[in-house]
């Protein structure tokens, strides 16, 4: 019994190192595949998930931010509401109540309505339903990155942690309306073009990607061995956590590979 256990506790200490070098080497093999610097690494990210079409994107002076302004509004959007949540209460585990589904609908719907209104542009002689310009994109993506982890913070507070608190992450259309008028605060400081405030708050939503992504990848590694509801800490949850972040480390490496593969270059997608 003894000596099952002792080996049971080798094997998890084996698997615990692995999966940290691998990690590591994945980090590593990235880091130096990649252009320099924060914003240059920044960049890399926003790479692999974003068009970076230059004239959809805010600029640091003549510089071209990490992630186009809609991306960029979501990914801020979907930090600040992480923040805002943790603060909040940290184990919530119950999505926002049904009364509040309608307004989180409707962030959704103006995302992809001027999503679609803002593509639809991309062809020659289309007029839309109107103009598209930066700061509706920049409005709708944080809208949307709201929506998105409002249900992504509870989902993953469920799946991971061994103690709950069973209220929602919302309580109702006070704490949303507090959300969403910090939102609102953010995006504004967005559009000041200040540099002091774009250049933290572009490797914010750089960050925000790396972050939405091993929260889910975590998620998958506590679902595939079935360890859920088992962690109490952050120091307990370091194995998925590590796991997580190596997966979301290899995807963008896939995701650049293939971009730079097919264009050659690490610039944005070039209309015209």
């Amino acid at each position: 019994m003894e000596q099952a256990k002792e080996s049971e506790n080798l094997r998890s200490h084996s698997l615990k190192w692995g999966v940290m070098i691998a990690a590591g080497l994945l980090l590593l093999g990235w880091l130096l595949n990649t252009p320099d610097g924060l914003l240059g690494k920044a960049d890399a990210i926003g790479y692999a998930v974003c068009h970076r079409i230059e004239l959809r994107s805010f600029h640091l002076g003549d510089r071209q931010l990490p992630l186009c302004a809609r991306c960029s509004g979501m990914y801020l959007g979907a930090v600040l509401g992480l923040v805002y949540f943790s603060l909040k209460g940290p184990r919530r585990s119950e999505m926002p109540p049904k009364r509040l589904w309608p307004a989180l609908a409707l962030l959704v719907a103006a995302f992809g309505v001027d999503g679609l209104n803002s593509y639809l542009h991309l062809f020659p002689g289309f007029t839309g339903l109107y103009e598209p310009q930066n700061w509706s994109r920049l409005l709708t993506g944080t809208g949307m990155g709201l929506a998105v982890i409002a249900v992504l913070y509870p989902a993953f507070t469920q799946t991971v942690w061994q103690t709950l608190d069973k209220r929602p992450v919302l309580d109702g259309y006070r704490s949303l309306g507090v959300l969403l008028l910090l939102a609102l605060l953010l995006d504004l400081l967005v559009l000041t073009g200040n540099p002091m405030i774009l250049y933290p708050l572009a490797l914010i939503s750089a960050a925000g990607v790396m972050v939405l992504l091993i929260m889910v990848y975590s998620m998958g590694w506590v679902m595939v061995f079935r360890l859920e509801n088992r962690f109490s800490s952050l120091a307990s949850f370091i194995l998925p956590l590590t796991g997580g972040f190596g997966m979301a480390v290899l995807q963008i490496i896939v995701l650049d590979v293939l971009r730079y593969v097919f264009t050659g270059s690490w610039d944005g997608f070039h209309l015209g």
